[in-house]
């Protein structure tokens, strides 16, 4: 059976660095076998705000309810986006904060602190490009979106995070160096159709 993948880019531009990864991602999923589903955030028609919170539901528009129903069907998520002031764009927020909901993506326990996590299952690759070099995110800010989107976000949902892929310094990156993070991102990708 072949796997399936939906790779989403959280870049709302349509021709950024996160387009390209995402490009090469699908070549390498696809020619292992593959079947993926994909959506673009610069395609997504949708309110951000979480005006009440958790207590009073919006109804989701037709691409929040494709970019769930394509989150179910998957066995792996591929999220190509930028990062941004040290975290993704807020259109890309405004989609987790619209559509990762309780009875959703996850459930709390009435009685203990605990959750169920409604996304356990599933695997991720997520691809991050970024002005500011790998070594300074780490050893200045301690990894704080790697953190955030692998274990708060992904992780606290069931979704095991397999590859945390940093590209940087995009602004400076040659053709050369361009072209080795897409052999990378087109290798992860044929690596997770094997999955």
């Amino acid at each position: 059976m072949a796997a399936k993948i939906f790779l989403w880019v959280g870049h709302p531009n349509d021709t950024s660095l996160s387009h390209g990864l995402a490009d090469a991602y699908q070549r390498g999923a696809e020619a292992a076998g593959a079947e993926v589903r994909r959506m673009n955030l610069h395609d997504m028609a949708f309110d951000l705000d979480l005006t009440h919170g958790y207590k009073q539901r919006k109804d989701h528009e037709p691409c929040l309810i494709e970019f769930l129903e394509n989150i179910k069907w998957a066995d792996t998520l591929a999220w190509f986006h930028p990062l941004w002031w040290g975290g993704m764009p807020a259109k890309m927020q405004g989609v987790i904060d619209r559509t990762f909901l309780p009875g959703i993506a996850f459930d709390y326990h009435e009685d203990d602190p605990w959750w169920d996590k409604l996304f356990e299952g599933r695997t991720a690759d997520v691809f991050v490009n970024a002005d500011t070099p790998g070594f300074f995110i780490k050893w200045m800010y301690g990894n704080p979106h790697k953190n955030r989107i692998t274990k708060q976000v992904l992780g606290f949902t069931g979704v095991k995070v397999k590859t945390y892929s940093h590209f940087a310094q995009a602004k400076t990156a040659d053709e050369k160096k361009i072209g080795t993070w897409l052999s990378k991102a087109e290798k992860i990708g044929a690596e997770a159709a094997k999955r």
